[in-house]
Parts: C-alpha cells; structure tokens; sequence
C-alpha cells in the first residue's frame, strides 16, 4: 500500500494545471449508456474512480477505448449485460448511477448496493423513489437493487425531501428517455449537475433548468451521442489553493473555472489571501503572512462545499484564532481531526461542530487517511509541520486527486511516493 513522505516547511509557490472534475466525470461517463451511437468525452482525470467507472462500463460488454490524453470512445452496441457486480460496484458509492441510464435504455439493471468513502450513511431511497414514480418496478434481492420497466420510463413530477446530487443525477439520465416531461423540484444545484445537463444535451437530450432547484427534462425517442468535454475539478482547484493559504504561499491555477468556486474563493479572502483570477486561472498570494482563522458551515450548493471542508480545517489548524467548522452533509466527515491533532493541531469536536484553534505550527507524526478529502487536509497539514510527515492509506488520495505528487512537486513541495 503506498505511502506519501512529506518534508514540511516552505511556502509553495508556482503554477499547476486542473485536471477534469471527477464528480462531473463520473455521472457523465454512466450518461454514456443511454446513447445509441459513438460518444466521445475528452478532460477525464486519470483516477481510481474514472479507471473503476470504466472497468464496470466493459464489464456490461460496452466497447470502450482510449487514448493518450485521457479522450474516451464509448461504443454501447456491444453491451450484454445490465448487472453492475459487487466487487466493482463496492469500491465506488458512485456506480449507483448506471441504474437510471440501464432501466431508461433497456428495461432492466441490476446494481449492487454501493461502496466508497467511510464518511456517513447515503441512502438511494430517494433515486429508488423517483424511477419507481416513472414506473419502474424496483425489488431488493441479495444485496442488489433489481429494476425493471415495461416499456418505456414515463415522466412525472418528483419532489425530492431532501437535496442530493447523485439521485438528481440518476433521475436526470433516466428522464432524458422517459415518455414525457419530468419535472424535479428541490434538485441539486453544483456545477457537475449542470455539466451533466450541457453533455445530456450535446448527445440530443432536452433538459431544462440545470443550475437552479427545479428540473424540466422533456423525454426524446433516442439520444444519439456525440462529443463532450468535462469541466474542471473545483475542489482539485480549492485544495491547492487552499495548500498555498497554509504554507503562506504563492500559487496559481490554471484551466480552472472560477466561477464555480464563489463560496470558497470567499472564504480563503477572510484568511487574508489576495486573489486575482481570470476566466480560466486564479491566483492566491499570503504575501508570506500567516492566515486567519475562518468559521464555516458546510451546505448544498451555491453554499460552502462539504468537499472542501477538511481542507479549511487544516488552515485553521495553524490560523491565528480559533475557527468553528459546522458540517452539515455527512456525519462522519471530521474523522481528519483525530490524524491532524497528532500532527500537534488543537481542535475539539462535538457531534458535527469541529473548534479549531490555531497554533504557530505543526509537528510531523506518521497519520492515515480515512477518505479522500481527509487525506487532502492531512497531505496540507504535513505540508506545514516541522519533520517528515508519512501519509498511509493514499489510495484514498488516488480516487480524487491526479498526480499529487507531481503537482506538489512543481510547487516546491517537498513530497515522494513510496510502496508500502
């Protein structure tokens, strides 16, 4: 199992590039099963998840290749199969998005129950709700989810209880094939789902809507492909930024959208960051001071992501000031705390309330990473602390982040890959 070796001090300063959004990656390469001819999708990030995604792809029979730039050709005219097996499926919360695609294009999935990050209970009741309101015959039979239609999908109205991306996104796939218009209230709002919308729509879907709370997907005979490419990884962007914020650092990236970044480009300003930013790149200067501390309460976009949580957690951890973090998607996502208060960090949690008082420095200690975006915290907390740092458990890292290493590296940090 491989490790990460970090050698704490500097600032990190220079340019590093964005890879493609996983989180937008993931949705749309599912998307591919709906359609009826070639499609292509260019800017896929070289991750664990893309690489999982693509394996339970071939293993419906789906022809799929490659290239040297990471551009995919998706060929569905082989597929053979509408099970998504266990021991794909367990690794990545995020297969459960080929059910709405399978059932809309043909009939019938069978998903297993899916796996992925230790970060707290997400339920599909509320994707399972909204295929079965399009007519979907739904049972739950030896750890799969077993759907059927008879016939094609019709559209309805489904106002969903609580906001969550990933049903909005498995409703979205499966509506763009139902018979009729599908209205979605309460939908999830983040740049992915709109992303997934533009790619639907590119291959000749008609969603409306994208980018507010209210979904109108009007249901089209066949989708038949086409090119499209991914946007920007935000949280990639937010977390090197956020490295630059705690080295005390000068860093800008690039190929990035700064538009899909307003609540953290805030809240990186109140640590005393100086930003500048164009239409694809940011920069951030601390002008070598050292941050102020930042109070935060994760929430469903346009509000502070949850992904970017544990990141501002490790600025606060060596802020001026005390910082209280509130985390309100995911019960169990301040499990980075326990690894950063061996690293010398004084934070108290109390349920979903993580108070975080600064301290001048950290001190290097062997930690392990829990989930992906814990490991991020960890890899910016040994980026600042006195002594070698050794981050364990890193295929955590490799599901979210390309080449971390390298990129690091390019900034001046000091950081290596070893085998475990």
């Amino acid at each position: 199992m491989d490790k990460l070796i970090i050698q704490g001090g500097g600032p990190l300063r220079g340019e590093v590039w964005i890879s493609g959004s996983k989180n937008a990656a993931l949705p749309i390469l599912s998307a591919t099963l709906l359609s009826e001819g070639l499609v292509t999708v260019a800017n896929l990030p070289h991750l664990q998840d893309v690489t999982t995604t693509i394996e339970l792809l071939g293993s419906l029979g789906v022809t799929v290749s490659i290239d040297e730039k990471m551009q995919l050709e998706v060929d569905n005219s082989t597929l053979h199969s509408r099970t998504a097996p266990y021991d794909l499926v367990k690794t990545m919360r995020a297969s459960i998005l080929v059910l709405g695609p399978l059932l809309a294009r043909y009939g019938e999935a069978n998903v297993s129950f899916p796996g992925g990050c230790a970060i707290g209970s997400r339920p599909v009741d509320l994707h399972l709700r909204g295929l079965e309101a399009m007519g979907a015959t739904i049972e739950i039979e030896d750890g799969y989810i077993k759907a059927r239609s008879d016939g094609r999908l019709v559209g309805c109205h489904i106002l969903m209880d609580i906001v969550s991306v990933g049903a909005t996104e498995n409703l979205m796939m499966a509506a763009a094939l139902a018979n009729g218009q599908t209205v979605i209230e309460n939908a999830a709002r983040e740049p992915e789902i709109v992303d997934l919308a533009n790619c639907l729509n590119a291959w000749g879907a008609d969603v409306q809507g994208a980018g507010s709370n209210r979904l109108v997907i009007n249901g089209v005979e066949s989708i038949e492909g086409g090119h499209f490419t991914v946007m920007p990884d935000r949280i990639e962007t937010g977390t090197y930024l956020a490295a630059a914020v705690a080295t005390r650092g000068r860093v800008k990236v690039t190929q990035t959208d700064p538009s899909s970044l307003e609540a953290v480009l805030l809240k990186l300003q109140e640590t005393g960051a100086i930003i500048t930013q164009g239409e694809d790149w940011i920069e951030l200067d601390m002008k070598g001071k050292r941050p102020k501390a930042v109070s935060l309460r994760t929430a469903p976009y346009p509000a502070f992501p949850t992904d970017m949580q544990a990141q501002l957690t490790a600025i606060n951890a060596v802020a001026d000031g005390t910082g209280v973090v509130v985390e309100t998607i995911f019960e169990n996502r301040l499990m980075q705390v326990q690894e950063l208060n061996r690293m010398g960090a004084v934070i108290n949690v109390e349920a979903n309330t993580a108070v975080v008082t600064g301290v001048e420095r950290l001190k290097a200690a062997p930690v392990m990473a829990s989930d992906l975006r814990a490991s991020a915290a960890l890899v910016i907390a040994a980026l600042v602390a006195d002594g070698e740092t050794v981050v364990d458990r890193i295929y955590h890292i490799d599901r979210g982040y390309e080449c971390i290493e390298e990129k690091m590296h390019l900034l001046g940090a000091r950081i290596k890959r070893v085998p475990g």
